[in-house]
């Protein structure tokens, strides 16, 4: 996913959060901070230091 996807649907939740119930609220926070965390940490690097999701690092494999 890329990184305005994530941004987008944290923001989404959170605005669902707001009209939930507060079962439900504590739940839709609790996504939309995994959709940021997504944002906040950097990708995994392969051995090589490319990103794993490069497309030049995939298509040599």
């Amino acid at each position: 996913m890329d990184d305005d996807f994530c941004r987008e649907r944290a923001r989404t939740v959170r605005a669902l959060a707001e009209q939930a119930d507060p079962t439900i609220k504590k739940r839709l926070l609790q996504l939309a901070a995994h959709y940021e965390r997504r944002v906040d940490q950097p990708e995994k690097a392969d051995q090589d230091g490319k990103r794993v999701n490069d497309p030049a690092v995939v298509s040599i494999r």
